[in-house]
């Protein structure tokens, strides 16, 4: 998943210790705050509690990364908060494809910031790819009998998701476009949990959700999956089969977490930070954490190839939201 303005005088002297100002470089002399813009215990906290716990040491002998949760509206709650603090490095961000991507291309109104011109880009951390679930008594099996059942009843089948606007809505709203014009009904849920509830009760007929959510349903045979939403297949489940592969060509959706901060953080705070966040994604330790997490690691990346990516994928899910014509309300 690949895809500095020197520090003007004294900008960010109060978070500079003066040892590292002699030095030219940047360390933080307070704990810094990691925003989680999700409650605690999912895929997305888990991947910031890793992060925290190992870029402190990277950035200085007494440094400390805090994680600090900040949920609700998709995300758009904690990203509001830390588009307000200070661009002094205190305050960063844990940016996800909900808060920075499908929100703000589905639901502009609950979204109050520009998911990149508002954010200063520092680092990829990694992701993963949804899939499409249905309950262990279906009788769908396959992908194409799932979408062959749903263009035999239009409307009649509905299918559940976290929540309106979120990654898992537009990668459903997605697959009616790209298998040429289903119709089924959404039927929203609060959170994932819920979600796998309705599917063992039979409450719905399929979903789209993170692989990191499902894969103990899977393992336990509470569901079934049918597809990967990523472009090839994924190492837990490799007899998962991809959307791809089955009835939509080049289909490819990800979920993503990307490090970030208020926007103006200096060049040297930046650089500083994108090294240790690096480092961590390196760290073999760390890498087998995410990945039990269901986050795989992404490679070494640059605020550039950052701040590149997350343009693409708020235009990709703009574009979702604009060929499906959907008109949504939070």
């Amino acid at each position: 998943m690949q895809r500095r303005a020197l520090l003007a005088s004294g900008l960010s002297a109060p978070f500079l210790a003066p040892a590292a100002r002699a030095q030219g470089g940047w360390v933080p002399d307070r704990p810094i705050s990691l925003v989680v813009p999700f409650l605690a215990g999912g895929s997305t906290d888990i991947a910031g509690r890793v992060l925290a716990d190992r870029m402190g040491p990277r950035l200085g002998a007494n440094a400390r990364v805090i994680v600090e949760n900040r949920a609700g509206a998709g995300g758009a709650i904690g990203s509001e908060w830390v588009r307000q603090r200070p661009a002094d490095g205190a305050t960063l961000l844990l940016a996800t494809a909900s808060s920075h991507a499908t929100n703000p291309a589905a639901l502009p109104s609950q979204t109050p910031y520009d998911p990149v011109a508002d954010f200063t880009p520092i680092a990829m951390l990694g992701g993963g790819p949804l899939v499409v679930v249905v309950p262990q008594a279906s009788p769908f099996r396959t992908m194409a009998e799932l979408v062959a059942g749903i263009r035999a009843r239009p409307g009649a089948l509905s299918w559940a998701t976290s929540g309106v606007g979120g990654v898992g809505h537009l990668t459903g709203e997605y697959l009616k476009i790209a298998v040429g014009g289903l119709q089924a009904e959404h039927v929203p849920y609060r959170g994932g949990s819920a979600v796998m509830e309705a599917l063992a009760k039979g409450e719905v007929a399929y979903s789209f959700e993170v692989l990191a959510s499902t894969a103990p349903h899977l393992r336990d045979g509470l569901s079934r999956g049918l597809a990967v939403t990523s472009r090839e297949r994924h190492p837990l489940f490799p007899e998962i089969p991809t959307v791809a592969e089955t009835v939509a060509p080049g289909f490819e959706v990800t979920t993503w977490n990307v490090l970030l901060g208020p926007r103006g953080l200096p060049g040297p705070v930046q650089a500083a930070l994108n090294a240790a966040a690096n480092a961590v994604l390196a760290d073999p330790s760390a890498r087998e954490r995410l990945v039990a997490a269901g986050v795989d690691p992404s490679p070494p990346s640059t605020p550039e190839q950052t701040r590149a990516f997350l343009a693409t994928e708020l235009a990709k899910f703009r574009g979702i939201v604009e060929r499906g014509g959907l008109r949504l309300a939070g």
